[in-house]
């Protein structure tokens, strides 16, 4: 099995912004059978034949399952995972209108 993780080639999770996570991240990651994770600075490293496709999809579940997928989403680029923020939409400026409570009135 050492075979396989010999050719040097590594898939790096590029955590962005979301490096309070990493260590999280690494125990989560670690709990998938077949994925070797090493951490290096701002990064995790996967040695394993395991296909880019499920690790970026086990990185969209961890986002997912620590209730971040409204501010942060994962991609695959360049046989890289890299974690991104959402940009904030801008605001217009407009006041949001707040609807009264209705008071409904029973007639029997």
């Amino acid at each position: 099995m050492s075979e396989l993780f010999s050719s040097g080639k590594k898939l790096k999770i590029d955590l962005g912004e979301l490096e309070d996570q990493k260590d999280l991240l690494f125990e989560f990651l670690k709990q998938t059978p077949n994925l070797k994770v090493t951490s290096e600075s701002h990064r995790l490293l996967i040695e394993s034949v395991t296909p880019p496709e499920v690790v970026e999809k086990r990185v969209q579940k961890f986002i997912y399952n620590r209730h971040l997928n409204n501010t942060y989403w994962a991609a695959l680029e360049s046989g890289a995972v890299k974690i991104h923020k959402f940009k904030q939409k801008k605001d217009d400026g407009k006041k949001k209108r707040t609807t009264m409570p209705s008071t409904i009135k029973h007639g029997w």
